[in-house]
């Protein structure tokens, strides 16, 4: 088993201390990344099991904290204004993301040319906002993300340039925070920027399907844990990882 070393990295964004994660094999120089942006959550306990289990196929990954102080909310009363505060002032939450993959591209660990987001419900509408509004990566990943958090306009991506990000969307037939008119638009929205694209679209699968603090959900009819479409998921992210990490970039 590869051995895994973790190392805090403060950083700020205006007034507020932010404290993200370095993951990577031991030793590790200059390799392809992922960019991981956590859920409403917070960067606990779950988001470093993903981070560890990427490490474990041979990437470098920096985990944000996208809410400050490295909170971990428990509630959705704290969890509505965190959330709230962002879609509000969408140039503030893109730019809490671009920072990530500033702050990651300085990493030694890490390849700054070789960078992939993925992120989880909150995160993984930021990172398909991120890369909506131009953000300089290879692709990203967005694990049962709140489609009806993010917008439609992917202008900012030119038709079929070189650097348009691959994108891979892993969501729930039954969420209704992904409904079919969101992931529609998406895909249209998408297409006629010249991404290449994959929906997964899972059968009888809620929000948070990944998430193991869903298992025992009092609103199943919303948020529910799938082991097996949860572990479809994370085969699909592996070996997207593997495809535009391994690979040269498009026109590179």
């Amino acid at each position: 088993m590869t051995e895994i070393a973790l190392r805090d990295v403060e950083y700020a964004h205006g007034d507020d201390r932010l404290v993200g994660l370095v993951c990577a094999p031991v030793g590790a120089e200059g390799l392809p990344a992922v960019v991981l942006i956590h859920d409403a959550f917070g960067l606990g306990d779950e988001m470093l099991a993903h981070a560890r289990r990427i490490a474990e196929l041979g990437f470098a990954v920096f985990a944000a904290d996208m809410w400050g102080e490295r909170l971990t909310p428990g509630s959705d009363a704290e969890i509505g204004p965190l959330i709230g505060a962002m879609v509000s002032d969408r140039e503030r939450w893109i730019a809490r993301v671009a920072l990530a993959h500033e702050i990651a591209a300085a990493q030694p660990e890490i390849d700054g040319e070789a960078l992939v987001g993925l992120g989880y419900c909150f995160g993984g509408s930021s990172v398909l906002e991120y890369a909506r509004t131009g953000g300089r990566v290879r692709g990203v990943v967005g694990i049962h993300a709140g489609l009806d958090l993010v917008d439609f306009d992917w202008s900012a991506v030119a038709a079929g340039s070189a650097a348009a990000p691959a994108v891979l969307v892993c969501t729930g037939a039954e969420d209704p925070m992904a409904a079919p008119e969101h992931w529609q638009r998406l895909k249209a929205a998408m297409t006629g920027a010249g991404v290449d694209w994959e929906l997964n679209l899972y059968s009888g699968t809620v929000h948070a399907f990944t998430s193991r603090r869903a298992a025992h959900s009092p609103r199943p009819e919303l948020f529910q844990y799938h082991p097996r479409n949860a572990e479809r998921a994370w085969q699909a992210t592996a070996r997207f990882l593997r495809e535009v990490l391994a690979d040269p970039p498009p026109g590179g």
